[in-house]
């Protein structure tokens, strides 16, 4: 759809917010391109290694995706701010289920993950009614993220029938763990949030 000023994305005038073709951007779709191959290398090909490979990649180019935005200006858009999440959000579900699928991981642990993002799932019409879209994603939400997507790969490497793959394997535990609980925690005061929006903000009355 056209601008109301009649200006153009690809024209060099306009606003950062805007522009699509950017290094983060670029990061963001080569990590949900992946997410098809690391599930067939893992669940078809059975290519532990090359899956473990695509996993650890997708979570340097996450880290480097969001620094980019930060550090530069012309480097971070509108549609950054949407599509990084929502990928993040996609290997969160993804990479859990298909970890269980290969008996890697128990199914108790994919359904605590997804059973917390469910419920705050639930709270996005309360929100909604409200005038807000999302609650501020909090420090420790972002620090149990990458305790996961660090544990998850290392877990799936430590498969591997060796003296190292042991030491490995109880690394990637030990990440999953405190990440999990993190990531139950932060959801626990993301609800806790919510409780105060409730209090605080009447419901927008909707125009007749």
């Amino acid at each position: 759809m056209a601008e109301a000023s009649g200006g153009n994305a690809a024209t060099p005038n306009a606003a950062p917010q805007d522009r699509v073709l950017t290094v983060p951007n670029v990061l963001s779709v080569v990590r949900l391109v992946l997410v098809p191959v690391f599930l067939y290398l893992l669940l078809v090909a059975d290519a532990t290694g090359w899956a473990v490979g695509v996993l650890m990649f997708s979570g340097a180019s996450d880290w480097a995706d969001g620094k980019i935005a930060r550090l530069f200006d012309n480097q971070s858009s509108r549609l950054g701010a949407l599509l990084d999440p929502a990928v993040d959000r996609i290997y969160m579900v993804v990479v859990p289920v298909a970890l269980a699928l290969a008996e890697v991981i128990p199914w108790w642990l994919v359904a605590a993950l997804l059973g917390r993002d469910l419920v705050l799932a639930a709270t996005l019409p309360v929100l909604r009614g409200r005038g807000l879209t999302a609650l501020p994603v909090t420090y420790i939400g972002k620090a149990a993220t990458f305790a996961l997507m660090s544990g998850l790969p290392l877990v799936l490497l430590g498969q591997y029938d060796a003296l190292w793959a042991r030491v490995v394997l109880a690394w990637g535990w030990g990440f999953l763990i405190w990440g999990l609980a993190m990531y139950l925690w932060s959801g626990v005061l993301y609800l806790i949030q919510v409780a105060m929006v409730v209090r605080t903000m009447p419901p927008r009355v909707q125009a007749a």
